[in-house]
């Protein structure tokens, strides 16, 4: 015997007396119907994997071998997809230790590393980033499965394949999922940036639109050409948008107004063809948003906290030059729009920066803020390529943060004039807003889909109520709906054909006098009922904060202090004029609000975790009471995998091989029940 099958073997045996309820549930459904056997073809794997999977299916077994490549491809997907370290680290440490794999990996920015066997076997890939929570869900959800028994790895293997092939996704999905579809998000997300964020006024937001429509048409035109044209992406997308921004701002009334008379008054007053021009800030950050990765500092900022210093400082660095590139493309394009375009001397991009001004109070106390905001927040979301049937889930969450936000601000900085603590505070209480209310979600729409698919394969009597029945019924009407309107998938009407079909063969297995032996679908069917299977698992929280923590970061502070660093001098002003800008206080700017949304996170999830930690308790102790040791149980592993789901959100996840002498390992060491009865507390002392 393998020592991977006997490692499965006593993880089966430990865990036999207690089972969590969907475990059980899916046992019984894998029990009662018979699956086709599934292959997957090694065949279709890289060189390098193919070969690594023959030497190690030689010494230890096909699935051995199998569960390495899984593990390798679940890290470069999730990489891609959502690019955390952390959270991805978590999830390979749990087949790692699941499966008792000798494995170790380095997860950078951009590069991965897998060494297997301790390091007889090394592979190396290099993974761009994009954002894609869809596929951030679905790639941990396979890995749940598989962990828990639901699926084999030829399932998981081809699942994932079935996904990357867009199987899984509904059809609005695959539209806006690549181009040319996806040009419809820049300009709505370029117009409604420029405004809500940035203070610009509807010609802003409709000048943005044509910048983000013509950025949109570069990054396609790239992606075409593919290979080594992508480098160019960053400074093409920048001198296209500081080009078009710029010419608007020439050759429009108000703008060439107010090239004529760009120098303000004595008293600072400036003009009213400059009030009246387009903002160029607006316009071209509004724009640029898109492309600045402002995640990329928080999450940094996450890293370097949780101890990963080689990768979070490079990723903030990274951003940083990435930030520049974009700023210092859009000021080249200005150079070109304005060239000689001043009646006077010519003050070149720098002049018509600082002369285009900005109304900063054009959103404050407008009914449409809030709509406003929650149309930038669907382009955003097309941006992620979140399910469509999905975006309420999110839009709550983005919401809830950005109204704790604002409101704190506006009510703190009527106090905090002189320092930053205002900005610090909002932000903080914000992100942790944002992380409690996702945690919420997830727990309802967890709960919810665990009725919605016991109740669809008649697994769990105690469902069949009235009110259950109405539930059900409208859930399965909501499903039909999404389907028709097309922004549902297929396969979710097929479900509850299934679940009909599944019932009848049910009463004929168990009737004596019926020949059917056993209960088989046709592919697409057993397909169903396989999606069915990875979609039990738990909802990832980040896939729905992550949009929100998008819209809350400083990827155009930096962007401010780049422009800032190119136009460091207003030409209308003296050198020592107050109303000169300060890059120190940009780049303070930009170091509290990234830390203090960093720190934020960190607290919204330990607040969630010490709030399921006295539920869970509550909870057990009710249980206890009744003498209910089987209810006992379940709500124990059911609380005590809430949270775990808290590991690897905010901390680096424990490896046994770590130095085991180390004071803080110790400490993550410690005892992690939730729930202990006396006659537990009596065994462990005895």
């Amino acid at each position: 015997m393998s020592e991977l099958e006997i490692s499965n073997k006593n993880n089966d045996d430990d865990a036999a007396e207690r089972q969590p309820l969907s475990t059980e549930f899916f046992k019984k459904v894998r029990h009662d119907v018979t699956f086709s056997e599934r292959k997957f073809d090694v065949n279709t794997l890289p060189d390098d994997m193919r070969r690594v999977y023959g030497h190690l299916e030689e010494k230890f077994g096909e699935e051995y071998g199998l569960i390495f490549i899984f593990t390798m491809r679940t890290a470069v997907e999730l990489h891609r997809a959502w690019n955390m370290t952390l959270l991805t680290m978590s999830v390979l440490q749990q087949i790692k230790d699941k499966f008792n794999m000798r494995m170790t990996w380095n997860l950078g920015v951009l590069r991965l590393i897998f060494r297997v066997e301790d390091g007889g076997y090394e592979l190396h890939r290099k993974v761009p980033y994009d954002y894609d929570s869809e596929f951030q869900d679905i790639y941990h959800r396979i890995a749940m499965a598989l962990i828990e028994g639901q699926i084999n790895v030829h399932e998981a293997l081809i699942y994932q394949r079935e996904a990357k092939r867009g199987m899984h996704t509904a059809k609005s999905g695959l539209f806006i999922r690549n181009f040319p579809g996806r040009l419809i998000l820049y300009p709505g997300q370029a117009a409604t940036c420029a405004v809500i964020f940035f203070s610009g006024a509807w010609i802003d937001a409709g000048i943005a639109a044509v910048c983000g429509l013509a950025a949109g048409l570069v990054e396609y035109a790239l992606s075409c050409v593919g290979g080594q044209a992508t480098v160019l992406l960053d400074i093409l997308v920048g001198i296209v948008t500081g080009l078009v921004g710029g010419l608007f701002f020439r050759f429009m009334p108000d703008g060439q107004a107010c090239l004529n008379d760009p120098i303000p008054d004595l008293d600072g007053t400036v003009s009213a063809a400059c009030i009246a021009a387009p903002c160029l800030p607006s316009i071209y950050l509004g724009t640029l948003y898109w492309f600045f990765y402002g995640t990329a500092f928080v999450i940094g900022i996450l890293e370097i906290v949780a101890g990963e210093l080689a990768t979070g400082v490079t990723r903030f660095v990274g951003v940083a030059v990435k930030t520049f590139v974009l700023s210092l493309g859009a000021s080249l394009g200005l150079l070109i729009a304005v060239a000689g375009a001043f009646t006077g001397e010519d003050e070149g991009a720098a002049g018509a920066w600082h002369a285009s001004t900005c109304q900063s109070d054009f959103v404050v106390n407008k009914w449409w803020r809030i709509p406003l905001y929650l149309a930038c927040s669907v382009f955003v979301l097309g941006q992620y390529r979140l399910p469509i049937v999905q975006y309420w889930r999110a839009l709550i969450v983005q919401l809830v943060a950005y109204e704790v936000q604002y409101t704190v601000f506006e009510k703190m900085g009527q106090i905090h004039v002189k320092d930053h603590l205002d900005t610090a505070t909002s932000n903080m209480v914000g992100a942790a807003a944002g992380v409690i209310v996702a945690g919420l979600i997830t727990l309802m729409v967890d709960v919810s889909g665990d009725f919605y698919r016991t109740r669809l394969l008649q697994e769990k009597s105690s469902n069949n109520t009235k009110l259950g029945d109405f539930y059900f019924r409208l859930l399965s009407t909501t499903n039909k709906a999404n389907y028709y309107f097309g922004i549902g998938r297929q396969s979710d009407v097929m479900k509850l054909e299934l679940k009909k079909k599944l019932k009848e063969m049910r009463k004929e297995l168990k009737d004596p006098n019926h020949p059917r032996q056993q209960i088989e679908f046709p592919p697409n069917e057993e397909n169903a009922l396989l999606e069915a299977i990875v979609g039990t698992q738990d909802i990832n929280l980040w896939s729905i904060l992550m949009p929100a923590v998008y819209q809350l970061v400083p990827g155009s502070i930096i962007a401010k202090l780049w422009f800032s660093a190119l136009f460091f001098e207003n030409p209308f002003y003296d050198k020592d004029d107050e109303r000169q800008v300060s890059q120190e206080s940009v780049f303070s700017n930009l170091m509290v609000i990234s830390t203090s949304l960093a720190l934020g996170l960190i607290i919204g999830f330990a607040l969630f975790q010490v709030g399921v930690f006295i539920v869970g308790r509550s909870f057990c102790r009710k249980e206890e009471k009744e003498d209910n040791e089987d209810n006992f149980h379940i709500t124990q592993d059911y609380i005590a995998n809430k949270q775990g789901m808290m590991e690897g959100m905010y901390t680096v996840v424990h490896d046994d091989n770590d130095d085991p002498d180390s004071m803080h390992l110790q400490r993550v060491e410690g005892s992690r029940d939730l729930c202990i009865s006396d006659a537990m507390t009596h065994q462990r002392m005895a």
